[in-house]
């Protein structure tokens, strides 16, 4: 009995994790499409909140991100960094690279981010993927973090983030940006 307990929760854990969802390409047809280095262009506000996986809000916070985009080696590249202030009185700073791969396709590093994440936009939205090494409690631990960002219109960007370790779920960030 205990082995076939451990072998259903093992299949459950499989297919939890192999959820990926919807694709991106769901959205192609959306308006207006998002151009991630002229939404990342100047300074960018960002309002957000960290949920729990009961739902309970733990941590809220206010982002300012100063961006700019380049051409290096005929490859657009933007910098985009990130200044937090958060309810708790802490501040943080993450300052990513983001790298165009081609029309639909982006890669961006970051100190904490673990590896490369990865991202595809269509129509009004990007999906970004990556591994977040997050300090809790005196240790690091890596985060897969789940991003959906969807431009509501020149000013206005939503993202939503889910949160999981070992396919399960942790938590969700939601964020608001405004561009000045």
């Amino acid at each position: 009995m205990k082995t076939l307990w451990l072998t259903c929760f093992a299949c459950g854990l499989l297919g939890l994790g192999g959820c990926g969802g919807l694709s991106v390409e769901r959205y192609r047809a959306e308006q207006p499409a998002l151009d991630l280095a002229r939404y990342f262009s100047g300074t960018i506000d960002g309002w957000g909140m960290f949920q729990d996986r009961s739902g309970a809000v733990i941590k809220r916070f206010h982002v300012v991100i100063e961006a700019h985009w380049e051409v290096r080696d005929g490859v657009d590249v933007g910098t985009l960094d990130e200044n937090f202030s958060w309810s708790d009185g802490t501040t943080s700073r993450r300052v990513w690279t983001i790298t165009r791969v081609d029309a639909s396709r982006y890669v961006g590093r970051a100190d904490d981010v673990v590896g490369e994440a990865r991202g595809e936009a269509a129509g009004n939205a990007l999906r970004w993927r990556y591994v977040l090494a997050l300090p809790i409690d005196g240790r690091v631990w890596h985060v897969d973090f789940d991003d959906w960002m969807f431009l509501i219109d020149d000013r206005v960007m939503l993202n939503r983030s889910e949160m999981k370790k070992f396919g399960l779920h942790l938590g969700q960030v939601t964020l608001s940006f405004t561009r000045r």
